[in-house]
């Protein structure tokens, strides 16, 4: 199997279940993001950090592949004419989301009370986290709009916005862990 396939070549892809559409279409853009935010999320995983927090990240890129799934599964075509699901897989539910938000309050169990807006930096794996978060609110900015022009599971919604709070309380853990100050945001005065 040869990896490139040059159906590409006009400017169209397919999505799960053969339309076609532009590569530029909101749909393409949504799991675009979500790919770009799986490849910071594997660097971070590559980090000198704790095994732990390196198996929950592997959780989540393998969450990630199947949120990407989702999303390139159009609603028209989520059931094959036999009635069966097209993805035979463990859809995002209930339970990716609270997998992330008790990893959130595990971190969160060890970090000092937030008094003020944090910057990022400090060290280049927080940096990486932040940077991140950044593409993950990204990701589910376009899957908003997404959802405006067309329902999808909100559960992906719900994924990505619990996922950016995660990224920014691993950001935390992370400073506390490499004894790294967090940098604090105090504007200055008129």
């Amino acid at each position: 199997m040869k990896i490139y396939t040059k159906t590409g070549d006009a400017g169209t892809t397919a999505l799960f279940g053969g339309t076609r559409v532009k590569k530029y279409n909101l749909r393409i853009e949504s799991y675009g993001n979500v790919d770009e935010l799986n490849s910071y999320i594997g660097l971070i995983k590559d980090q000198n950090i704790s095994v732990s927090i390196k198996e929950s990240l592997l959780k989540i890129q393998n969450e990630l592949f199947t949120l990407g799934a989702m999303l390139a599964t159009p609603p028209e075509k989520e059931t094959l004419k036999n009635g069966k699901e097209r993805l035979n897989i463990p859809k995002i539910d209930d339970a990716s989301i609270l997998f992330l938000e008790e990893e959130i309050d595990k971190m969160d169990l060890e970090l000092p009370q937030m008094t003020h807006f944090i910057l990022p930096g400090g060290h280049q794996s927080v940096s990486f986290c932040h940077i991140a978060r950044c593409i993950c609110r990204r990701a589910e900015r376009l899957v908003v709009e997404l959802n405006d022009q067309e329902n999808i599971n909100i559960d992906i919604l719900k994924y990505l916005n619990r996922l950016s709070d995660y990224l920014f309380t691993l950001a935390r853990k992370l400073s506390k862990d490499l004894s790294v100050e967090e940098i604090k945001w105090i504007p200055t005065k008129n």
